[in-house]
C-alpha cells in the first residue's frame, strides 16, 4: 500500500526557513510525478511545486519562485521542499501528492502545518 508521510512543518518568524520532507513507502518515487500543495484557512488548495518522474522541478507557484526549492533523494524515496524567506502568506497546511506515471493512481499525505508569524 502506498503511503505518503510529511514532516518538517512548524512555526517560524517571517524571513525564516523550513525544510519539509515527504517519504513515500510502498512505491518507488521515480514512478511518480510528485508535488507539494498547500491550503490556507478559507482558501482552496493550490499547487506549490512539482517534480517530474525524472526528478526535474516544474510548475513553481509564482509567489514562491526564488524562495522555495523542490527536490528529491531517490535513494531515500523522499521529496523535499526547502522554503526560505518565509512570509505570513505562506502559512498553510502543506500536502504531499503523488500521481503514478502509468495508470494515474493518486495519493495524498496527511499534511504538515507551516505557520509564519510577522
Amino acid at each position: 500500500q502506498v503511503q505518503l508521510v510529511e514532516s518538517g512543518g512548524g512555526s517560524v518568524q517571517a524571513g525564516g526557513s523550513l525544510r519539509l520532507s515527504c517519504v513515500i513507502s510502498g512505491a518507488t518515487i521515480s514512478d511518480y510525478v510528485m508535488s507539494w500543495y498547500r491550503q490556507a484557512p478559507g482558501k482552496e488548495r493550490e499547487l506549490v511545486a512539482a517534480l517530474t518522474a525524472g526528478g526535474y522541478p516544474v510548475n513553481y507557484l509564482g509567489s514562491v519562485k526564488g524562495r522555495f526549492t523542490i527536490s528529491r533523494d531517490s535513494a531515500k524515496n523522499t521529496m523535499y521542499l526547502q522554503m526560505g524567506s518565509l512570509e505570513s502568506e505562506d502559512t498553510a497546511v502543506y500536502h504531499c501528492n503523488a500521481v503514478k506515471l502509468f495508470g494515474g493512481d493518486q495519493y495524498w499525505g496527511q499534511g504538515t502545518q507551516v505557520t509564519v508569524s510577522s
